[in-house]
């Protein structure tokens, strides 16, 4: 656990260890059939995992990017439009969304177990089961590091997170638990997963007033609540932008003055939050057909 977040050298040696990864799934997988998701060489097992997919994408070995970025160029050229290394426009960005990874593989080996929905799922079950803090926050951050990122993985990733497991409703829970690190995390998560636009009325109706809910009453009283508060708000940035029935949810949730307290303060200790909410009703108000109901 130790070695694993000694950097990317280590990272890469790791990764590459024959039947490392494939021994750390192995275990967890016998832990929760055993339904003992709560023991320590479980938390160190999924917090080894956790390091390992961090910048995954990024430091991937050139064969499993060309075979992951492969589909999205052939794709890219039968419709004669940018590839995903060419202009980052909208309308590529969004074709890149909907782009699937090449097709899984049925037993995968090693690095290849990181991202795929085995792992996923595993990861949502221990979510889910464990009531152990460390367990918990890993699991979250393992999927926020799968879903960082504006490559085809992240988005598929986001998208068996979304709709193929079904985790809404998991990751909700972390959003009320009194940890502020594992309920740091999980915004982070649902972050990541609404940049995803095919995913966004998905996660509105799951978690959007609960989202709201949390938002502190007054200015945060801690670097982490200050953090977690920002990260709430580009969350709702991203559900809310495109949406004028997102942005009304956010409404009759009661998230309006929330946020209008938050973006008022602008001591330079909470400055991260309230620029968050600055920008978000800012957003808001480009709804122009709900001007009347934001005034009462």
């Amino acid at each position: 656990r130790n070695m694993s977040s000694a950097g990317p050298e280590g990272r890469k040696k790791m990764r590459e260890c024959d039947g490392l990864i494939d021994s750390l799934v192995y275990y967890i997988q016998g832990a929760i059939a055993d339904h003992e998701p709560n023991d320590k060489a479980t938390e160190n097992c999924v917090c080894i995992l956790h390091n390992l997919s961090y910048q995954l994408e990024i430091e991937l070995p050139e064969s499993y990017a060309q075979s992951i970025y492969m589909q999205r160029r052939n794709i890219s050229s039968n419709d004669k439009t940018p590839g995903c290394f060419g202009t980052r426009s909208r309308k590529v960005k969004e074709k890149q969304q909907d782009t699937p990874l090449p097709e899984e593989k049925s037993n995968p080996r090693g690095v290849e177990s990181l991202w795929h929905s085995t792992l996923i799922r595993i990861y949502l079950s221990l979510i889910a089961k464990s009531t152990r803090n460390y367990t918990q926050e890993a699991s979250l951050g393992a999927l926020q590091n799968l879903t960082a990122g504006t490559g085809p993985m992240p988005f598929a990733v986001a998208r068996t997170v979304v709709l193929k497991a079904n985790g809404l409703p998991s990751i909700r829970t972390m959003l009320h638990v009194s940890h502020p690190t594992v309920k740091k995390t999980a915004v982070s998560l649902l972050r990541n997963l609404s940049r995803n636009t095919s995913l966004q009325s998905d996660i509105a109706r799951e978690v959007l007033p609960d989202l709201v809910s949390i938002l502190p009453e007054s200015v945060p009283e801690s670097d982490i609540v200050c953090e977690t508060t920002a990260s709430i708000c580009y969350t709702l940035f991203n559900l809310t932008q495109s949406s004028s029935h997102n942005a009304r949810l956010l409404l009759s949730a009661d998230g309006l003055p929330k946020i209008i307290t938050i973006s008022m303060n602008d001591s330079n200790m909470f400055s991260k939050a309230s620029r968050a909410a600055s920008v978000l009703l800012y957003s808001l108000w480009s709804h122009t057909d709900l001007h009347s109901a934001y005034k009462k």
